[in-house]
This record gives C-alpha cells, structure tokens and sequence, in this order.
C-alpha cells in the first residue's frame, strides 16, 4: 500500500492526479490520499506526481494507546522486506491528539522495535548502515499509529531547476494545484503578471508539453534494491517518450522587478521550456487590456507591511477594471489578503482555502467566458 501526503485543501487535486496515473483509491483523509500499487507504482508516482508532497511507503497502521503497544505491533512489522541488512534508517515522528504524545519517545520506540525486528531475521546483534537510507515516520492522530517508510527524500516540490528565488516563492507543487484548479488548458494563453521566480510560469509550460515534474531530479528509492534500477529505468524511459515536445503553449510571465524576470529566464532554461514563454519586465498598473479568453494565474505579493499593502491593493483595483472591460477574462489569484473581494468589487465564483507555506490564504477564482470550440 502506498499514500501520498499533500497539502490542506489539495486532497481531491491530489487524487485525481492519482486517479489519472491508472492507480486505485483506498482512501482519503486529510493531507493524504491512500492507494494501491506494486513495487512499480513508486518511480511512477514520484515522477509524475504534480501537487503532492511525498510518496510514503505504508508499512502498517494500527491503534497504539500504550508505549508498549507501540512497540509490539511495530515490531511484527515485516520491515525486513524493505530494510536490507547494511540499510541506513532513521525515525521521525508526529503526535496530534493522541495519548502517546511525546513524539521523541515514540521515536525511540520504534527506532528499537524495528532493530529488535531485524536482529531476529538478519541473526545479528549490530548492523554497519552503510546501504541505502530509510526513512521510517511514525504518525500518531487520535491514537491510531501509521508507520511508513519514505520514497521520495527531499519533496516532491523540489523539481530541479528552481535553485534559486525570489523571496517568498510559492512551492512548485502548490503552483501546479493552482494550475489544476483552474480552467486554464494548454491551448488558451496564460499570463502571469507577478511571476517573481516564474513557478507558476514554468509548471504550466511542463503541464502544457506533458513533461513528467520528477524527470530531472533524484528519488532515495532509486537506491532500494527492493524497487530496482531496472524498474526506475522504465520508468523515466516511459516518461520521456510521453513528453509532447512540438506542442508550444502561449505563456506570458511578467514582473516589475528585472531581477526576478532574469531569475524567472534562468528557471525556464534549466526546465527546458524557455522557448514556451514569453517574459517581460512590466509594472501591472500599467496593464490596459488582455487577450480574449486570456487565463491570469497568480500569486502576487501578501503586502503584511503596511506600504506594500496600499500597493498590492492598488493592482487589485487594477483586475477589477480588467474584469469589468473583459468578460471573457478569467481570473485565478491566491493571497492572504481577506479584502480582495471587496476591492475587487466581485464576488468570486469560487474561493478554496489554501495554505502557501504557513501563510493561510484563500484561492480566489473568476471563470471567464469559456471560448467556442473549434
């Protein structure tokens, strides 16, 4: 059994993404979307997963109301179906409303029921750990314990061409939900009018040529000689011939700060998309119309401090006289600001809370005239 862990509000983004991967829901809960799958099924959700955090690796999950609980049943675990002999492993832990709710003791338990476990099998009273690295997590939620290994190592966000950014970024996993929540397709034009380091730019440009997120980057599990070098071979070799490279969507990026354009210019190239988008350094005040049936995407700046908010909000009256004179215009912003409807003068068709790192925010959506079809 596999699960993938996902943002607040992502559940159902994640899960048709899941769906859409050929594989079975077993569940959903909160910041999680539980499914079945082989040992193939890990490159394949790592790769191609856009909105999710991590791929983990269910082991068990099981009612824990006393250390010694804890201990036993993770013990009966077959953890040796997993962790080799000369297997790196360490133990993380999380605690919400349970009895057993110090999380460095439940850490330590079953770092050492999961030792006790592989002495038995391997017949061996101390293990070198010079193998490839396992990730154990406990996690506690009203005393039912969920015990899973990690696939992925540093989350799935890290694609591999952002190594560098504009204060505040938005993660790519969260710019690639915004993207799948709206009604935005490959073949109408996005804009982007604060595009800072150009994730939301460069997410729908991989969307847009079908280019697997995880293509460029390193997974732990590569390293399990459980999953195989062979299966990962597949498995990338599967996505590159997927990729749609003729296909050119229409994108624009634009930003008031030169130096995030040039930053934004350097993200594209480093994921290969850079001739799908078109970046320009422009102050949005200065916007006077868009496209038909143009999609604006963005994540423009919070404004917490009081002389960037009277700014922030000056750009918002600025969509409003966009939305007014377009009606073909659809409109999808993400901030923390609570007077965006207000100033906008338009109640949002839809509107979805969302967490942007810690921030809490709302997703604020405006669907535009569709245009007719061909």
């Amino acid at each position: 059994m596999i699960l993938s862990t996902t943002t607040f509000g992502l559940e159902a983004t994640v899960k048709r993404e899941v769906q859409k991967l050929g594989f079975e829901i077993t569940s959903t809960l909160d910041g999680r979307i539980d499914f079945a799958g082989g040992v193939e099924a890990i490159p394949k959700a790592n790769l191609w997963l856009r909105s999710a955090d991590r791929v983990l690796l269910k082991m068990g999950e099981f009612d824990a109301l006393t250390f010694d609980e804890l201990f036993e049943k993770t013990k009966a675990l077959p953890w040796e179906a997993w962790i080799p002999e000369d297997g790196q492993f360490t133990v993380t832990g999380k605690s919400v409303k349970s009895k057993l709710f110090s999380v460095p003791d439940c850490q330590a338990i079953v770092k050492k029921a999961v030792v006790e476990r592989l002495k038995q099998t391997y017949k061996r009273d101390w293990f070198e750990e010079t193998g490839a690295v396992y990730k154990i997590q406990v996690a506690l939620l009203r005393d039912k314990a969920t015990l899973t290994i990690d696939t992925t190592g540093p989350g799935l966000h890290k694609r591999g061409y952002r190594e560098d950014a504009v204060m505040a970024p938005i993660k790519e996993t969260m710019a690639a939900a915004m993207l799948e929540l709206s009604f935005w397709r490959k073949d109408r034009i996005l804009l982007d009018p604060f595009c800072g380091s150009g994730t939301i730019a460069v997410e729908a440009a991989l969307m847009a040529k079908n280019i697997a997120p995880g293509l460029a980057r390193k997974f732990v599990s590569e390293d399990w000689p459980q999953v195989g070098k062979a299966a990962w071979k597949t498995a990338r070799m599967e996505a590159y011939a997927a990729m749609d490279t003729d296909f050119r969507p229409e994108i624009y990026a634009s930003d008031i700060d030169p130096a995030a354009v040039e930053l934004a210019k350097h993200n594209a190239r480093a994921a290969g998309v850079d001739d799908c988008i078109r970046f320009a350094v422009k102050d949005f005040n200065s916007f006077e119309a868009t496209p038909k049936y143009c999609v604006i995407i963005t994540n423009p700046p919070y404004g917490e401090r009081i002389g960037l908010l009277k700014d922030v909000r000056q750009c918002y009256k600025v969509m409003q006289k966009l939305l007014a004179a377009d009606p073909t215009l659809s409109l999808y912003v993400i901030t923390s600001d609570e007077e965006f409807e207000r100033i906008v003068a338009k109640k949002a068709d839809a509107k979805r809370k969302l967490f942007n790192g810690m921030i809490k925010t709302d997703y604020y959506q405006y669907h535009g005239q569709r245009p007719p079809r061909a």
